[in-house]
Protein backbone atom coordinates (compact mmCIF):
# COMPACT_ATOMS: atom_id res chain seq x y z
CA UNK A 1 0.00 0.00 0.00
CA UNK A 2 3.12 2.33 0.93
CA UNK A 3 4.53 1.67 -2.69
CA UNK A 4 1.20 2.22 -4.54
CA UNK A 5 0.94 5.73 -2.47
CA UNK A 6 4.46 6.47 -3.57
CA UNK A 7 3.48 5.56 -7.12
CA UNK A 8 0.30 7.90 -7.13
CA UNK A 9 1.89 10.26 -5.49
CA UNK A 10 4.70 10.45 -7.77
CA UNK A 11 1.78 10.09 -10.71
CA UNK A 12 0.63 13.25 -10.02
CA UNK A 13 3.88 14.96 -9.33
CA UNK A 14 4.52 13.96 -13.14
CA UNK A 15 1.37 15.16 -14.69
CA UNK A 16 1.58 18.35 -12.02
CA UNK A 17 5.00 18.82 -14.02
CA UNK A 18 3.74 18.49 -17.42
CA UNK A 19 0.54 20.63 -16.93
CA UNK A 20 2.98 23.63 -15.64
CA UNK A 21 5.21 23.12 -18.65
CA UNK A 22 2.45 23.08 -21.02
CA UNK A 23 1.08 26.20 -19.39
CA UNK A 24 4.02 27.76 -19.60
CA UNK A 25 4.62 27.19 -23.05
CA UNK A 26 1.31 28.25 -24.04
CA UNK A 27 2.05 31.21 -22.13
CA UNK A 28 5.94 31.49 -24.31
CA UNK A 29 4.14 30.94 -27.34
CA UNK A 30 1.01 33.57 -26.63
CA UNK A 31 4.10 36.21 -25.33
CA UNK A 32 5.78 36.04 -28.72
CA UNK A 33 2.99 36.26 -31.02
CA UNK A 34 1.26 39.43 -29.39
CA UNK A 35 4.96 40.53 -29.90
CA UNK A 36 5.66 39.48 -33.37
CA UNK A 37 2.24 41.50 -34.27
CA UNK A 38 3.14 44.75 -32.46
CA UNK A 39 6.34 44.78 -34.83
CA UNK A 40 5.25 43.60 -38.07
CA UNK A 41 4.96 46.60 -40.13
CA UNK A 42 5.62 49.38 -37.30
CA UNK A 43 8.47 50.77 -38.73
CA UNK A 44 6.89 51.28 -41.81
CA UNK A 45 3.55 52.56 -40.69
CA UNK A 46 0.03 50.99 -42.59
CA UNK A 47 0.40 53.01 -45.71
CA UNK A 48 2.12 51.45 -48.51
CA UNK A 49 2.79 53.63 -51.70
CA UNK A 50 -0.39 54.58 -53.98
CA UNK A 51 0.66 52.62 -57.03
CA UNK A 52 -2.59 52.96 -59.08
CA UNK A 53 -2.54 54.13 -62.42
CA UNK A 54 -2.14 52.83 -65.82
CA UNK A 55 1.60 51.59 -66.24
CA UNK A 56 2.70 52.06 -69.60
CA UNK A 57 0.24 54.13 -70.78
CA UNK A 58 1.43 54.67 -74.20
CA UNK A 59 1.21 50.70 -75.20
CA UNK A 60 -2.65 51.13 -75.54
CA UNK A 61 -5.73 48.85 -75.17
CA UNK A 62 -5.11 48.18 -70.92
CA UNK A 63 -5.48 45.31 -69.14
CA UNK A 64 -7.19 45.80 -66.14
CA UNK A 65 -5.35 44.46 -62.87
CA UNK A 66 -7.05 43.79 -59.41
CA UNK A 67 -4.79 43.59 -56.23
CA UNK A 68 -6.32 41.92 -53.48
CA UNK A 69 -5.39 40.60 -49.96
CA UNK A 70 -2.77 41.82 -47.53
CA UNK A 71 0.06 44.22 -46.54
CA UNK A 72 2.00 41.88 -49.28
CA UNK A 73 -0.70 42.53 -51.99
CA UNK A 74 -0.86 46.42 -50.98
CA UNK A 75 3.16 46.70 -51.15
CA UNK A 76 4.06 47.32 -48.00
CA UNK A 77 7.88 47.73 -47.12
CA UNK A 78 8.47 49.38 -50.96
CA UNK A 79 9.41 52.63 -50.96
CA UNK A 80 8.47 53.59 -54.57
CA UNK A 81 5.08 52.67 -56.39
CA UNK A 82 7.28 50.87 -58.95
CA UNK A 83 8.48 48.69 -56.26
CA UNK A 84 5.06 47.38 -54.83
CA UNK A 85 4.24 44.04 -55.94
CA UNK A 86 1.30 45.43 -57.95
CA UNK A 87 4.25 47.70 -60.06
CA UNK A 88 6.40 45.07 -60.58
CA UNK A 89 3.29 42.90 -61.86
CA UNK A 90 1.90 45.76 -64.04
CA UNK A 91 5.36 46.40 -65.81
CA UNK A 92 6.34 42.56 -66.31
CA UNK A 93 2.63 42.18 -68.23
CA UNK A 94 3.07 44.79 -69.94
CA UNK A 95 6.36 44.20 -71.03
CA UNK A 96 5.24 40.38 -71.94
CA UNK A 97 1.85 41.59 -73.39
CA UNK A 98 2.63 44.64 -75.34
CA UNK A 99 -0.38 46.20 -73.45
CA UNK A 100 -0.89 49.17 -71.03
CA UNK A 101 -1.71 47.53 -67.54
CA UNK A 102 -4.29 49.83 -65.32
CA UNK A 103 -3.39 48.82 -62.05
CA UNK A 104 -6.09 48.93 -58.79
CA UNK A 105 -5.13 48.01 -55.29
CA UNK A 106 -7.98 46.83 -53.02
CA UNK A 107 -5.58 44.72 -50.47
CA UNK A 108 -5.65 46.33 -47.02
CA UNK A 109 -2.92 46.12 -44.84
CA UNK A 110 -3.25 43.60 -41.82
CA UNK A 111 -6.19 41.90 -43.66
CA UNK A 112 -7.21 38.26 -43.05
CA UNK A 113 -8.59 36.22 -45.12
CA UNK A 114 -12.39 37.19 -44.35
CA UNK A 115 -11.71 40.56 -45.23
CA UNK A 116 -10.99 39.44 -48.85
CA UNK A 117 -15.29 40.25 -48.99
CA UNK A 118 -15.39 43.78 -48.22
CA UNK A 119 -12.90 44.21 -50.71
CA UNK A 120 -14.42 42.90 -53.25
CA UNK A 121 -17.61 44.45 -52.20
CA UNK A 122 -16.13 47.78 -51.96
CA UNK A 123 -15.32 47.70 -56.17
CA UNK A 124 -17.37 49.80 -58.38
CA UNK A 125 -20.87 48.04 -59.28
CA UNK A 126 -19.99 46.10 -62.81
CA UNK A 127 -16.02 46.02 -62.30
CA UNK A 128 -14.27 43.13 -64.19
CA UNK A 129 -10.64 43.09 -64.41
CA UNK A 130 -8.65 40.91 -66.79
CA UNK A 131 -6.84 39.60 -63.53
CA UNK A 132 -6.56 39.28 -59.92
CA UNK A 133 -3.87 38.73 -57.99
CA UNK A 134 -4.38 37.74 -54.04
CA UNK A 135 -1.73 37.19 -51.54
CA UNK A 136 -3.26 36.43 -48.09
CA UNK A 137 -2.67 34.28 -44.81
CA UNK A 138 -0.41 35.45 -43.05
CA UNK A 139 -2.38 37.49 -41.04
CA UNK A 140 -4.58 34.10 -40.64
CA UNK A 141 -2.05 32.41 -38.91
CA UNK A 142 -0.74 34.63 -36.26
CA UNK A 143 -4.30 35.44 -35.75
CA UNK A 144 -4.77 31.70 -35.56
CA UNK A 145 -7.58 31.28 -37.65
CA UNK A 146 -8.49 27.77 -38.20
CA UNK A 147 -7.00 26.55 -41.80
CA UNK A 148 -10.66 25.31 -43.14
CA UNK A 149 -11.85 28.73 -42.47
CA UNK A 150 -9.32 30.77 -43.99
CA UNK A 151 -9.59 28.66 -47.17
CA UNK A 152 -13.34 28.97 -47.60
CA UNK A 153 -13.28 32.47 -47.43
CA UNK A 154 -10.62 32.49 -49.99
CA UNK A 155 -12.37 29.95 -51.97
CA UNK A 156 -15.37 32.08 -51.93
CA UNK A 157 -13.53 34.92 -53.42
CA UNK A 158 -11.91 33.16 -56.45
CA UNK A 159 -15.35 31.93 -57.44
CA UNK A 160 -17.20 35.56 -57.07
CA UNK A 161 -14.22 37.10 -59.16
CA UNK A 162 -14.58 34.16 -61.60
CA UNK A 163 -18.25 34.94 -62.08
CA UNK A 164 -17.02 38.33 -62.97
CA UNK A 165 -15.19 36.66 -65.81
CA UNK A 166 -11.66 37.71 -64.21
CA UNK A 167 -8.71 35.13 -64.25
CA UNK A 168 -7.42 34.84 -60.66
CA UNK A 169 -3.73 34.07 -59.09
CA UNK A 170 -3.24 33.28 -55.77
CA UNK A 171 -0.22 33.38 -54.24
CA UNK A 172 -0.52 30.89 -51.32
CA UNK A 173 0.65 31.80 -47.82
CA UNK A 174 4.66 32.53 -47.33
CA UNK A 175 6.56 30.69 -44.91
CA UNK A 176 6.39 32.38 -41.60
CA UNK A 177 9.80 30.32 -41.09
CA UNK A 178 11.55 32.45 -42.83
CA UNK A 179 10.88 35.65 -40.61
CA UNK A 180 14.16 35.84 -38.52
CA UNK A 181 13.36 38.16 -35.99
CA UNK A 182 10.11 35.75 -34.71
CA UNK A 183 12.19 33.48 -31.84
CA UNK A 184 12.01 29.97 -31.12
CA UNK A 185 9.85 28.07 -30.91
CA UNK A 186 7.38 30.45 -32.60
CA UNK A 187 9.01 30.48 -36.08
CA UNK A 188 8.99 26.90 -36.27
CA UNK A 189 5.38 26.52 -35.02
CA UNK A 190 4.28 29.45 -37.75
CA UNK A 191 6.42 27.83 -40.58
CA UNK A 192 4.22 24.53 -40.39
CA UNK A 193 0.61 26.45 -39.52
CA UNK A 194 1.93 28.51 -42.62
CA UNK A 195 2.46 25.54 -44.71
CA UNK A 196 -0.36 24.08 -43.62
CA UNK A 197 -2.62 27.15 -44.36
CA UNK A 198 -0.93 27.54 -48.04
CA UNK A 199 -1.52 23.79 -49.25
CA UNK A 200 -5.58 24.46 -47.96
CA UNK A 201 -5.34 27.27 -50.02
CA UNK A 202 -3.66 25.85 -53.12
CA UNK A 203 -6.43 22.98 -53.06
CA UNK A 204 -9.56 25.66 -52.81
CA UNK A 205 -7.80 28.14 -55.65
CA UNK A 206 -8.23 25.49 -58.22
CA UNK A 207 -11.14 23.93 -56.92
CA UNK A 208 -12.59 27.51 -57.82
CA UNK A 209 -11.08 27.28 -61.11
CA UNK A 210 -7.60 29.65 -60.27
CA UNK A 211 -4.25 29.43 -60.45
CA UNK A 212 -2.45 28.81 -57.41
CA UNK A 213 1.35 29.95 -56.73
CA UNK A 214 3.26 28.72 -53.70
CA UNK A 215 5.39 31.76 -52.56
CA UNK A 216 7.20 29.05 -49.70
CA UNK A 217 8.64 26.93 -52.42
CA UNK A 218 9.22 29.36 -55.46
CA UNK A 219 10.54 32.52 -53.63
CA UNK A 220 10.75 31.42 -49.93
CA UNK A 221 14.27 29.91 -50.30
CA UNK A 222 15.76 33.70 -51.20
CA UNK A 223 14.10 35.15 -48.15
CA UNK A 224 15.77 32.87 -46.21
CA UNK A 225 19.38 32.69 -47.90
CA UNK A 226 19.50 36.38 -48.23
CA UNK A 227 17.44 38.36 -45.25
CA UNK A 228 19.28 41.38 -45.28
CA UNK A 229 18.56 41.77 -49.32
CA UNK A 230 14.93 40.25 -49.72
CA UNK A 231 13.18 41.88 -46.41
CA UNK A 232 12.58 45.66 -45.70
CA UNK A 233 13.04 47.76 -42.84
CA UNK A 234 11.14 46.07 -40.53
CA UNK A 235 12.29 42.38 -41.24
CA UNK A 236 8.78 41.27 -42.20
CA UNK A 237 8.02 42.72 -45.47
CA UNK A 238 9.38 42.20 -48.34
CA UNK A 239 12.21 45.00 -49.98
CA UNK A 240 12.22 46.47 -53.45
CA UNK A 241 14.42 43.52 -54.30
CA UNK A 242 11.85 41.08 -52.31
CA UNK A 243 8.66 42.00 -54.23
CA UNK A 244 10.86 42.00 -57.66
CA UNK A 245 11.63 38.62 -56.72
CA UNK A 246 7.86 37.70 -55.59
CA UNK A 247 6.25 39.14 -59.12
CA UNK A 248 8.44 37.53 -60.88
CA UNK A 249 7.57 34.10 -59.22
CA UNK A 250 3.87 34.87 -59.99
CA UNK A 251 4.06 36.31 -63.54
CA UNK A 252 4.49 33.10 -65.19
CA UNK A 253 0.95 32.04 -63.90
CA UNK A 254 -0.67 35.60 -65.29
CA UNK A 255 0.71 34.68 -68.71
CA UNK A 256 -0.51 31.31 -68.43
CA UNK A 257 -4.08 32.90 -67.13
CA UNK A 258 -4.04 34.96 -70.40
CA UNK A 259 -3.50 32.14 -72.74
CA UNK A 260 -0.01 33.51 -73.14
CA UNK A 261 2.46 31.11 -71.52
CA UNK A 262 1.35 27.31 -71.98
CA UNK A 263 3.56 25.48 -69.49
CA UNK A 264 3.83 26.41 -65.69
CA UNK A 265 7.19 26.41 -64.12
CA UNK A 266 7.61 24.15 -60.65
CA UNK A 267 5.35 25.40 -57.78
CA UNK A 268 2.76 26.49 -59.69
CA UNK A 269 -0.75 24.59 -60.65
CA UNK A 270 -3.53 25.53 -63.19
CA UNK A 271 -7.17 25.06 -62.71
CA UNK A 272 -8.23 21.37 -62.21
CA UNK A 273 -4.36 20.57 -61.39
CA UNK A 274 -3.01 18.95 -58.48
CA UNK A 275 -3.70 20.98 -55.94
CA UNK A 276 -1.23 21.15 -52.55
CA UNK A 277 1.40 23.09 -53.61
CA UNK A 278 2.73 24.54 -50.26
Amino acid sequence: MHRLRLAATAGLTVAAGLAVSSYGARELLHRQAATARRLIGKPLGETPPDADRVWKSAYGDPLDLLMLGDSIAAGLGAERRKDTLGGRLAKGLAKHTGRAVRLRTAAVVGSESSVLESQLAGLPAGYAPHLAVVVVGGNDVTHRVPVGESAAHLEAAVRALRERGTEVVVGTCPDLGALRPVPQPLRSLGSRASRQLANAQAAATVRAGGHAVSLARVVGPFFISHPDEMFSLDRFHPSALGYRRTAAALLPSLLHALGLHEGVPFGHVVPGGAAPVG
